[in-house]
């Protein structure tokens, strides 16, 4: 639904909302959503053009399947654990590190595997990312939080001098 420069879209999974820029024009079909822009030469509406299919394309897979970000934490007594809307983190610190989710977003952990779902794919990626800055992953021992996907380079440690 499209009202006041404002795009809702509406599924089983929730309702997401995108502001629409005035250069952009979208037109709503029975089952298309087809972006358009005033000035395809001009280069920055081009650029807006891309972007506003993108993001809307996100909005559409987001309230229908939602998006979801694996992270592994590695170390020895590295933990979290789940309460609700909060996270609690044992990472090596004197203290436990609290983190707190936004609305819309939950997360599951099944044994050093953390999984971050929601509907909203730019806020899933940096709630992600936050959590993978409470400790990133070191290149010596590969300790910390790190993406599933994500490869870690190794360096090698000092040597003893022969």
């Amino acid at each position: 639904m499209m009202q006041a420069g404002i795009l809702t879209v509406t599924g089983p999974k929730g309702q997401l909302q995108q502001a629409i820029l005035p250069e952009v024009q979208v037109t709503i079909d029975q089952d298309k959503i087809l972006v358009n822009v005033a000035n395809r030469e001009d280069r920055k509406e081009r650029a807006l053009w891309g972007l506003f299919h993108r993001l809307i394309g996100n909005m559409v897979i987001g309230v229908t399947k939602g998006y979801e970000k694996k992270l592994e934490i590695n170390g020895v007594g590295y933990r979290v654990n789940v309460a609700g809307q909060k996270l609690t983190f044992s990472l090596g610190f004197s203290h436990p590190v609290e983190f707190n989710l936004p609305s819309g977003i939950t997360a599951t952990v099944d044994g050093n595997v953390i999984t971050i779902a929601g509907q909203d794919k730019q806020l899933v990626g940096e709630v992600a990312a936050q959590i993978r800055r409470l400790r990133p992953p070191e290149p010596y021992k590969g300790k910390g939080i790190k993406y599933a996907d994500e490869v870690i380079r190794r360096k090698a440690g000092k040597t003893a001098a022969k």
